[in-house]
């Protein structure tokens, strides 16, 4: 099953070490991801791959939402088929 994880706040060192070494610890794969700097703001957007993972995707979700906390930034994760209904028009 692939997820879609979009990750913004400001920027600051490590947040894609970070947030891939999270991932990884859960047998999350990243597929694809794209970031970007506009300022002193950053945005990431990441396709993964959560089959390997442990937790069922509610529960991964919450965990990575609670690890942003953590390093001051906006992590959400959601099923990719609710991503591409919510962005299509």
């Amino acid at each position: 099953m692939k997820a879609v994880v979009t990750v913004t706040g400001t920027d600051k060192k490590g947040i894609i070490a970070k947030v891939s070494s999270f991932l990884a610890s859960k047998g999350a794969n990243i597929e694809d991801i794209s970031q970007t700097v506009m300022g002193e703001y950053f945005a990431m957007i990441m396709m993964v791959e959560v089959a390997g993972s442990d937790s069922d995707l509610a529960a991964l979700a919450k965990e990575c939402s609670e690890m942003g906390k953590t390093i001051g930034m906006a992590i959400h994760m959601q099923h990719e088929d609710i991503f591409k209904a919510m962005h299509n028009v």
